[in-house]
C-alpha cells in the first residue's frame, strides 16, 4: 500500500504508547512523518515504540504528561515543537474506556472518564494549535459509541458524542487559522487476548459487520494519515467511520 507522503512533518500522538496509538505511530511513521509519543505511565512501551519508529527511518521522541495538567501538556507540546522545528498534526487518540453499569456509577468515575476523553482533548488543542501553521491538522480519535450507546460505557459514549461535536465546533473556529479539525470513528479493534477474553462478543461483531472482521489499528491510522495529508486538504469538521460497514447494519 501507498501511503501518502508526510515526509518534513511532524505529528503528536497522545497514549501513542497504548495498543491503538502504538499502530497509529507506526502508520504516521511508515507515511514519512516525524513522530512523538506521548505516553502518562507506560515509560518503557513509549521509548521501545520509539526505539521502533526511527527503525523504520524516520525521527521520533517518547514524552510523558498529564493531558489534564496546563503546564504538562504546555511542556509537551513545546518540546515537541523544540525538537522537530514545528507541529503539523495533532492526534488526540489518549483514552480511557472502563465498564461500569450507569446505575452503580459513581460521579468520580463519571468525571475520570469524561476528564480523560474530553476535557484533555480541549486542553491540547488549544495549546497545540497556538503552534501551528495554516495547513496543519488536528485529529479526534472518538468512537462509533458517540452515535450509538453501549451497556456499561454511559461516560465513555457521552464523551466521545461531545468529542463529535468538540470536533466540528474547532473546525468552525480554528478554519480561519488554516487548522483543518476532523474526527476518525472506529469501531470494534482486535487486540491481543480479546477473543479470549470476549468470545461471544467478537463473534457477534463479526457476524454482524457487513466485512466480517475486527478493525486493525493499521485501518484507523490509515484514515489518520489520509486526514492530515494534502489529498484532505479541504476537508474539515468531519466524522470518517472506520467500521467494517457495522453502522450500515439496521438495529431491528
Amino acid at each position: 500500500m501507498t501511503l501518502p507522503d508526510l515526509s518534513g512533518t511532524a505529528v503528536l500522538i497522545t497514549g501513542a504508547a497504548g495498543g491503538l496509538g502504538h499502530g497509529l505511530a507506526r502508520r504516521f511513521a511508515e507515511a514519512g512523518a516525524a513522530v512523538a509519543v506521548h505516553y502518562r505511565a507506560s515509560v518503557g512501551a513509549a521509548h521501545a515504540l520509539v526505539a521502533e519508529l526511527r527503525e523504520l527511518g524516520t525521527e521520533a521522541l517518547a514524552l510523558p504528561a498529564d493531558l489534564l495538567s496546563p503546564e504538562q501538556v504546555g511542556h509537551l507540546v513545546e518540546s515537541t515543537v523544540d525538537h522537530f522545528g514545528r507541529l503539523d498534526t495533532l492526534v488526540n487518540n489518549a483514552a480511557v474506556q472502563p465498564v461500569q453499569p450507569l446505575p452503580e456509577m459513581t460521579f468520580e468515575q463519571w468525571r475520570e472518564v469524561l476528564g480523560t476523553n474530553l476535557d484533555a482533548v480541549f486542553l491540547t488543542t488549544s495549546l497545540a494549535v497556538k503552534h501551528m501553521e495554516p495547513g496543519s491538522s488536528v485529529i479526534n480519535i472518538a468512537s462509533i459509541e458517540g452515535s450509538q450507546p453501549a451497556f456499561g460505557h454511559a461516560h465513555y459514549s457521552t464523551a466521545k458524542a461531545g468529542l463529535l461535536m468538540q470536533t466540528r465546533a474547532a473546525a468552525l473556529e480554528y478554519g480561519p487559522l488554516g487548522v483543518r479539525v476532523n474526527a476518525v470513528s472506529p469501531g470494534l479493534l482486535h487486540r491481543d487476548g480479546l477473543a479470549e477474553q470476549w468470545p461471544e462478543g467478537v463473534a457477534r461483531w463479526e457476524q454482524a459487520a457487513p466485512l466480517t472482521r475486527l478493525g486493525q489499528a493499521e485501518d484507523v491510522g490509515n484514515a489518520c494519515v489520509f486526514l492530515a495529508s494534502r489529498l484532505a486538504s479541504w476537508i474539515s469538521g468531519q466524522n470518517l467511520v472506520v467500521d467494517g460497514g457495522m453502522s450500515a447494519h439496521p438495529n431491528w
